[in-house]
C-alpha cells in the first residue's frame, strides 16, 4: 500500500469511521495502490459528482506531476456514475500524463461511461477491459488469487 497522506486521500476499511478533531469524516472517493511494477492505481468508486472532483483532481495531478508512475491506472470498476467536471477531469489526466511521460489507462468502466469518455476526447487504447471488471483482477493487467 501506498501511504497516500502526500496525496491527501486516505485509505481505511470500507464501513470504519474515522475521526479527526472531533469531526467524523467520510469515505474517501478514491483509494491509491502502487504495484511493484511501477504503476499507481487509483480506484474511485460510487457516483462522482461536484463534491468529489476536488479529490480526485488532486490525486491524478499529485501522482502525475510528483509520484512519476511509469504507468497510472484508474480503475473505474466501482465507479456507478461520474459527471461532466470528473470526465473532464479524466480526459484532462491523460494529456498531462503525456507531457509528463506518465502512461494513462482507465480500466473496467462500464460500456456507459467508456462512451462519455470517448466523446470528451479520450482515446480508445486508453481504455482497457471496457463493460469486462472480472473479480480477481488486480487493475494493473494481472490475476489476484
Amino acid at each position: 500500500m501506498l501511504d497516500c497522506r502526500q496525496l491527501g486521500v486516505l485509505l481505511w476499511l470500507p464501513g470504519e469511521q474515522q475521526v479527526t478533531e472531533g469531526h467524523t469524516m467520510t469515505e474517501p472517493a478514491v483509494n491509491v495502490v502502487s504495484d511493484a511494477n511501477g504503476s499507481l492505481i487509483i480506484q474511485p468508486h460510487g457516483f462522482l459528482g461536484a463534491e468529489e472532483a476536488v479529490e480526485l483532481r488532486h490525486a491524478l495531478v499529485h501522482a502525475v506531476r510528483r509520484l512519476r508512475p511509469l504507468r497510472l491506472i484508474l480503475d473505474m470498476r466501482n465507479v456507478r456514475d461520474l459527471d461532466s467536471i470528473n470526465v473532464g477531469t479524466l480526459a484532462a489526466a491523460c494529456h498531462l500524463g503525456d507531457d509528463h511521460q506518465v502512461a494513462v489507462f482507465l480500466d473496467n468502466s462500464s460500456l456507459t461511461i467508456a462512451g462519455r469518455l470517448t466523446a470528451a476526447g479520450i482515446a480508445a487504447h486508453r481504455l482497457r477491459h471496457v463493460g469486462t471488471a472480472q473479480p480477481g483482477y488486480d487493475g494493473a493487467g494481472g490475476e489476484v488469487p
